[in-house]
Formats: structure tokens, sequence, C-alpha cells
């Protein structure tokens, strides 16, 4: 025994009950009684209509189990460490003022500049001692590529 769907309201037709309709493009409507079929002629949205099975999904009608509804998960946000920072070392930056902040950076900027320049300088007076053994020439000593000469022991 199989059991038809009715097109409109979504009610169930049982064998030997309602009427077939084939549109021209070969689609098959099935209908429960000609009120639901008058009412698909008429182009009726039968989401608006209170009684059918649509109307009672769409506006949650006749549910029974409402106490499964889907629970939203709030996200929890957690702070870790980094790795070159312990999670006290980062809020304790965060609680600075922005001022101080601000300072802070620029004082690592500077040092970071004396830095390069110390390691720069250090370079040169490699080179130029370099240059004053004899180990290398001064166009080497600027950037030039050529062979070293191997040095005496």
């Amino acid at each position: 025994m199989k059991i038809e769907i009715d097109s409109f309201s979504g009610n169930k037709i049982y064998p030997g009950r309602g009427t077939l309709f084939v549109r021209g493009d070969s689609k098959i409507f099935r209908f429960y009684s000609s009120k639901t079929a008058s009412l698909f002629h008429q182009r009726k949205n039968p989401r608006r209509i209170s009684w059918t099975v649509l109307y009672r999904r769409k506006h949650k009608k006749g549910v029974t189990e409402e106490s499964n509804k889907k629970r939203s998960r709030k996200t929890v946000k957690h702070q870790r460490a980094i790795v070159g920072a312990s999670l006290d070392v980062i809020k304790e930056k965060r609680s600075l003022r922005p001022e101080a902040r601000q300072a802070a950076r620029a004082q690592a900027i500077k040092d970071g500049k004396e830095q390069k320049k110390a390691a720069e300088s250090k370079k040169r007076a490699d080179k130029a001692k370099n240059v004053a053994k004899g180990n290398i020439s001064k166009q080497q000593a600027k950037g030039a590529f050529q062979k070293v000469k191997p040095t005496s022991r």
C-alpha cells in the first residue's frame, strides 16, 4: 500500500483517494481534495494557508520535542604563552599605558640600531685589519670577487 503526499497541503493521500494533475512539462501533482487542487490552480502559497503542513512547519506549530533545541556553543577565549614570552609578561605588557609602550618600543628600536652600527663598524675594522696584514687586497675589501691568497702559517 503506497501512501502519496498532497502536492499542495502536504497531507497523506491513501489509495483510491485524490486526483492526479499532469502539467504541460510532464510534472505530476497529486491532490487529496478539490479544495487543495483549486488553491493550487489559483497559485496560492501553501506557506500562507494556516491548515497546510508547510504553514505549520514554517511557524513551528505542533512541535512536541521542544527540549531538543539546539544550544549554541559560546567560544571561550584562552590566553596562552608565546614561545618568547610567558603569560605574565604578556599581561604585564598589555596593561602598560600607550605612552609607556611607545617609549619602550622607541628604546628597543634605538638599541637595535646601535647594535647594528656596532656590528658594522667591527666588520669594517676586521676588513681594514686584513688589508693591513696583506691577506686581501683593497678591491677585495670593497667587495670585488677575486681569489684569496693562501696565508702561510
